[in-house]
């Protein structure tokens, strides 16, 4: 659904028309929408990577009308001063002065990427309608279409996250600790589950398929919006977490949606004893949207989906699809649904990224799962692996010990990411580990493991990345004062 205004024919009462149609001769022009026929894909691969910079809070306005549009004259046909017009303009990095190539406009339904130079025209719009202007790694801006030509410069901004769960978001205790690290320490940002691993929605959601199948409650957060609106205010970025297809309740609600098992005729479940969607069934898609559509017009910054994949554990062979389950169509199936992400979230504003499992930087084909960087990243903003050392159970190349190795397996892995993205305005920012091994020694991962991993993830390359603990409690010693990320930022 698009939330820009289009086009559209002028309303007049009715005895009033009759008498403006006989003095005026001029006909009410309409413009269509214009057609852009180059793929996201074409684009991606033509882009120099070395013009990008790198995330932000949202500000808004523009900075520079470049040529603003006068003022419209009062006796001029009320028709020509609103009739839609072609808005130009230009994408500068406010760091550098230099152009932004491969950022993204979004004056309505289709997105527009800036050239080299960093411009762009739109598709005819109406005076006032929103035009949103976003490149990974900066911060994204929300303009008025008022202006014919405008300048717009976008800061550079790393992401630091701390994840808070379904909840964990609600615990005022909870909460307030993370908030806390994020008011002293160089965190500026927050993970919250919108949709968790069980399918719960956290505040009172007015997508109806979620209402059907019992997804609201047992946590329901009266004042959320109050919450954000504060939080936004202080400057945090806000990243909306959505669980894909790992989804117990609308698989128990719609069985006819689910991977069913074929022993029982019921919905299949995991070792987790958690039931899954049919990641091939469009309309499971549609109510991953609609979930995220509602998010990102709350004001989150980002929607991220975790779980877009196929499952990974528990009795497989007995799991039955819509579609045969092969190397040949999972990856088909992950990547056409976030691409329709992207085309029905982009006219939000709101930035998207994905979790991918961290050997996906290592393995050339699917994982068996449906995650291949090259296809995904095309329709991504941020690319965030899970590079969890626990989760190496053999190693990677030249580290067989992955928890004695944190700074490696982080720092590779980072690199080997950025290296098959084939968008290069695609940003990584990975998931980093803040609780307890469970793989190997059991070792605590703690001030030396969470600094060696951040070291890490800025010797690869990342553009941030967010701290995960199930707990929710975090290992503040190994972060930095606020003031000392701050003068490093502006450094």
């Amino acid at each position: 659904m698009d939330h820009s205004p289009l086009p559209r024919s002028l309303s007049w009462p009715t005895l009033i028309v009759l008498t403006v149609l006989a003095a005026f001769t001029e006909s009410v022009i309409l413009f269509p929408s214009a057609l852009f026929p180059a793929t996201r894909l074409a684009a991606a691969l033509s882009w120099d990577a070395s013009t990008h910079g790198y995330p932000t809070p949202e500000t808004p306005a523009v900075d520079t009308p470049a040529a603003q549009t006068p003022a419209p004259d009062p006796a001029a046909p009320a028709q020509r001063r609103g009739e839609p017009r072609v808005v130009t303009g230009r994408v500068l990095d406010a760091a550098t002065g230099g152009s932004l190539r491969g950022a993204s406009i979004w004056a309505g339904p289709a997105e527009i990427v800036t050239d080299a130079e960093g411009r762009f025209t739109t598709a005819p719009v109406e005076p006032g309608a929103t035009v949103w202007v976003k490149a990974p790694g900066y911060e994204r801006k929300k303009l008025s279409a008022d202006a014919s030509d405008i300048t717009v410069k976008l800061a550079p901004h790393s992401i630091r996250a701390a994840y808070l769960t379904y909840y964990g978001v609600a615990d005022r205790g909870i909460r307030q600790r993370v908030l806390d690290l994020v008011a002293r320490t160089e965190l500026n940002a927050v993970v919250i589950d919108i949709k968790g691993d069980r399918g719960l929605i956290p505040y009172r959601t007015s997508v109806q398929a979620a209402l059907d199948a019992g997804a609201q409650g047992p946590v329901i957060i009266k004042d959320f919006d109050e919450w954000l609106a504060s939080w936004k205010a202080q400057g945090i970025y806000t990243i909306a977490r959505i669980v894909a297809f790992k989804d117990n309740v609308r698989a128990t609600a719609r069985p006819d949606l689910a991977i069913i098992d074929t022993r029982t005729g019921k919905p299949w479940i995991d070792r987790e004893n958690l039931a899954w969607v049919d990641p091939f069934r469009e309309e499971n898609w549609d109510y991953l949207i609609a979930v995220a559509k509602e998010a990102a017009l709350k004001g989150f910054d980002e929607i991220q989906f975790d779980y877009v994949r196929f499952p990974t554990d528990g009795k497989l062979a007995a799991a039955r699809y819509s579609q045969p389950n092969s190397a040949t169509t999972r990856l088909p199936a992950i990547t056409a649904f976030l691409a329709k992400a992207r085309r029905e979230l982009g006219p939000t504003g709101a930035f998207l990224s994905a979790d991918i499992f961290g050997y996906t930087a290592f393995n050339t084909n699917d994982t068996d799962i449906g995650q291949r960087i090259e296809e995904m990243s095309v329709s991504l903003d941020y690319i965030c692996p899970m590079v969890y050392p626990s989760g190496y159970h053999l190693g990677i190349p030249g580290v067989r010990n992955p928890v004695q190795n944190p700074y490696e397996i982080v720092k590779e892995s980072v690199r080997l990411t950025r290296q098959r993205s084939q968008n290069p305005a695609a940003q990584v920012r990975p998931w980093l580990q803040d609780f307890k091994d469970y793989a190997f020694d059991k070792r605590i991962f703690g001030i030396g493991e969470v600094k060696a991993q951040i070291r890490g993830a800025d010797d690869g390359g990342a553009a941030g990345w967010m701290l995960w603990n199930p707990k929710n409690d975090y290992t503040g010693a190994a972060l930095r004062p606020k003031t000392s990320a701050l003068t490093k930022s502006s450094q």
